[in-house]
C-alpha cells in the first residue's frame, strides 16, 4: 500500500473537505468531531496519485454523502425512481482501472464521455462551463432574509444559548454583509441549526 500523497497529508485536510467551518471546535466549543474514516493511514487505499485520492475522497463523501442523498431525497418526495447508470459497481471497477490520461487530458476531465457524445450531440452543448442549481442565497441572506437571519445570529441569544461560539458566527456574517466572502453555506448550516432549536427545544 503506497499511501495517499500529497494534500491527503496535510494538517486540516480533512477539515477542509468535510466540513464548512475550517476549524469546527472554534464553532461548538469543547466538541470533539468524529474522524473520517481517511484519516486513519491503515485505511488509505492504494493510490498512486493526488487525483486518485480526490477521486476516492469524492466517492466517499461527496458523492454518497451529498450530491446521492440530494437526488434521493428530491425523486423520492415525488415518487420518483431515480437511475444512476454510471455507478454501476462493474462501470466504477473498469473507470477506476483507466490510465489517468483517459480520465484527465491536457487539463480537460470526461475525456471518453466527451469522445462520445461529439457522435451524438453539438460540442456547443456540452463544451461550456458547468450550470449548477444554486440558489442565490449569498443574495437573499444580504436581501430579504437578512432580518430573519439577523435575529438567529444575534451574539446575545448564542450566548445564553451555550451551544456556539457566537464570534466567528458574528464575524462571518459582517463579512458577508459587507461583500467581503460569501460565508452563505457556512452561515446557513448555523442558521438551520438555530431554526430547529427554536422549534423543538
Amino acid at each position: 500500500m503506497c499511501g495517499i500523497t500529497g494534500f491527503w497529508k496535510q494538517p486540516g485536510a480533512s477539515e477542509q473537505a468535510l466540513t464548512q467551518w475550517m476549524w469546527p471546535s472554534e464553532l461548538v466549543p469543547g466538541a470533539i468531531e468524529p474522524l473520517p474514516e481517511f484519516t486513519d493511514p491503515h485505511l488509505w487505499p492504494d493510490v498512486t496519485s493526488d487525483v486518485e485520492g480526490m477521486m476516492y475522497l469524492d466517492l466517499v463523501t461527496y458523492l454518497s454523502e451529498d450530491i446521492l442523498t440530494k437526488v434521493d431525497r428530491a425523486s423520492m418526495a415525488v415518487s420518483l425512481e431515480a437511475q444512476v447508470p454510471f455507478l454501476d459497481h462493474r462501470l466504477v471497477d473498469f473507470a477506476w482501472r483507466l490510465p489517468q490520461d483517459f480520465k484527465i487530458h491536457r487539463g480537460q476531465g470526461k475525456r471518453i464521455l466527451r469522445s462520445i457524445l461529439t457522435r451524438y450531440v453539438p460540442p456547443r452543448l456540452f463544451e461550456r462551463p458547468k450550470m449548477g442549481f444554486d440558489v442565490p442565497l449569498g443574495e437573499w441572506l444580504r436581501g430579504p432574509l437578512r432580518p430573519w437571519a439577523e435575529e438567529l445570529l444575534d451574539p446575545t441569544e448564542l450566548r445564553e444559548q451555550g451551544i456556539f461560539n457566537p464570534t466567528p458566527i458574528r464575524q462571518k456574517w459582517m463579512e458577508h454583509l459587507r461583500g467581503q466572502r460569501d460565508r452563505a453555506t457556512q452561515l446557513w448550516s448555523v442558521l438551520m441549526f438555530q431554526v430547529w432549536w427554536q422549534k423543538w427545544m
